[in-house]
């Protein structure tokens, strides 16, 4: 009898895999926040300051911003750097971890770029049969 490999989600649940503590998850949710992929690549280019940011992803709110370095900073891929100026300005810039991830990010902003005229298609077959 031929040998069938386990998948991975069937090698987790063996070990006994919850889906609430699921490692992938928890980095995909994260990364797959609408901003996140963003904010990384233009950190990518070296430290900025919120409102280079802000300026540089100009459909970001404020809150939105704030809240994406916030998650990304609490991951550990962004470091936050408050310097002593009147008034206070703060700069962001990737941390060892966050420079990490921009390998399998990069592949999948690669994929995405190459494959998003079949993803759009895909779709108007999908819209033309609703």
């Amino acid at each position: 009898m031929r040998d069938i490999p386990t998948s991975r989600l069937e090698e987790w649940k063996a070990r006994g895999f919850h889906p609430e503590n699921c490692p992938v998850r928890q980095v995909l949710d994260h990364v797959a926040a609408k901003w996140t992929v963003l904010v990384l690549l233009e950190l990518e280019r070296g430290p900025r300051r919120f409102n280079v940011l802000g300026r540089a992803l100009p459909d970001i709110s404020k809150r939105m911003l704030t809240q994406s370095l916030r998650g990304l900073e609490r991951d550990g891929l962004v470091r936050r750097r408050v310097f002593d100026t009147k008034p206070p300005s703060v700069e962001y810039a990737l941390t060892d971890l966050g420079r990490a991830m921009l390998d399998p990010l990069g592949a999948l902003v690669a994929w995405a770029e190459a494959r998003m005229p079949e993803i759009e298609a895909a779709r108007r077959t999908f819209d033309a049969a609703e």
